[in-house]
């Protein structure tokens, strides 16, 4: 992914209003990001947990899409499956995050759902950057991982936006 300044980030917001766009909190990190490693750029607004905010490199530019998620639940056992990188988590690692639609559809209450990764960083654990707590078993070569990776995400971008 390449550079994006938080001026491009705030103004590809496609279901988010101004007042909360305003109001979102870059990732404490944000001058020292690895931009080389990342397909997308995923953080949880540190004053607000339950949101979290996905910046999609596209043909046409940036899409930045607001998530809402529970901010803390109740432990679980077990695993989950991130949607998107596929990698197996603690199932308390793995969070299902809403994302309002854009366009009239949001603004009559329709969502979309999918389990991410509770720390956003699908890329860094499809290039083996993080190592996840669970062990994978069998995994495919990362080139094909960042492909999918990058299939499924456009998927649920444009998901967002029909």
């Amino acid at each position: 992914m390449d550079p994006v300044s938080a001026a491009e980030i705030r103004g590809a917001f496609v279901n988010s209003t101004k007042s909360l766009v305003k109001a979102m909190t870059l990732p404490r990190d944000f001058d020292e990001l690895p931009w080389e490693s990342l397909d997308y750029l995923g953080w949880r607004d540190p004053k607000a947990p339950a949101r979290a905010y996905l910046v999609v490199p596209r043909d046409d530019g940036v899409t930045a899409i607001a998530l809402g998620t529970a901010a803390t639940g109740k432990p679980r056992r077990g695993t989950g499956l991130c949607d998107l990188c596929h990698t197996a988590h603690q199932v308390t690692d793995v969070a299902l995050f809403a994302a309002r639609r854009a366009g009239s559809a949001g603004r009559a209450g329709n969502t979309v759902g999918t389990y991410i990764c509770g720390d956003l960083a699908c890329s860094l654990y499809v290039r083996g950057l993080r190592d996840p707590e669970v062990p994978q078993g069998e995994t495919v070569p990362t080139e094909i991982r960042v492909d999918r990776l990058g299939q499924r995400l456009d998927s649920f971008v444009s998901r967002v936006l029909a």
